[in-house]
């Protein structure tokens, strides 16, 4: 029986140095995500411009679509509004009556999260942000944290992060489950890292696809409907 071919010392050291790919890892992506509809990010960004200089909030509907994935299809205003760096907490009877007239127009979504404006000071969540939101968690623990800023946010380019919190057990040698997954992975700015930004909270990919609600919106008219 005749034995391998020995590798060349070139060939060893390439191959300890790069490595190869291990086939453990040609599998889908299981970062989370959350979707957000041009609709919902339309209606995020105009109610933080109307509400400058002062900070705005409201909710997200949407659906938990897995344990990785969160569809945000419309969002509804609150009238807390805030004059610092964060705003009141949530109003429960104002949205329990919103709930209340949501479920008699019979539409299906349910509260994923809620969304408040930074006007001109970037994206992050303060102390009492991180609070408000660990309320949404224990009502369901994939609820979102969505915030914007309107005055930087241009024409082309929208200032807007996602966050979900740390568990406070959770041992500071353990990253975020959205960091075990390097695709995609955005470098947080050294201000929100200064707010507790993967200490306190992670931030999670954003990205954008037309609802049902646009796709009926932008539909051609048939002239013989």
């Amino acid at each position: 029986m005749t034995s391998p071919p020995l590798l060349s010392i070139p060939r060893l050291l390439k191959l300890s140095l790069l490595g190869e790919p291990a086939k453990d890892d040609e599998r889908p992506d299981t970062s989370e995500i959350i979707y957000i509809s041009s609709l919902a990010l339309l209606k995020m960004l105009k109610h933080g411009r109307a509400g400058v200089p002062l900070e705005v909030m409201g909710l997200m509907l949407g659906n938990f679509v897995d344990k990785y994935t969160v569809e945000v299809y419309d969002v509804f205003a609150m009238p807390q509004s805030g004059t610092g760096v964060s705003v009141e907490a949530v109003d429960p009877v104002f949205q329990a009556d919103m709930m209340t007239k949501l479920a008699q127009t019979e539409r299906k979504e349910t509260v994923v999260g809620w969304y408040h404006s930074h006007p001109g000071f970037g994206c992050w969540l303060s102390s009492t942000d991180v609070n408000t939101q660990r309320s949404f968690e224990k009502l369901h623990k994939q609820a979102v944290a969505v915030v914007v800023d309107p005055i930087q946010s241009v024409k082309g380019k929208v200032i807007i992060d996602a966050f979900r919190t740390i568990p406070r057990d959770l041992s500071l040698t353990v990253d975020a489950r959205q960091t075990t997954s390097n695709l995609h992975y955005k470098k947080g700015s050294g201000q929100a890292k200064s707010h507790g930004l993967d200490f306190d909270y992670y931030s999670i990919l954003i990205d954008y696809r037309k609802s049902e609600l646009d796709q009926q919106r932008n539909r051609p008219v048939d002239p013989g409907e």
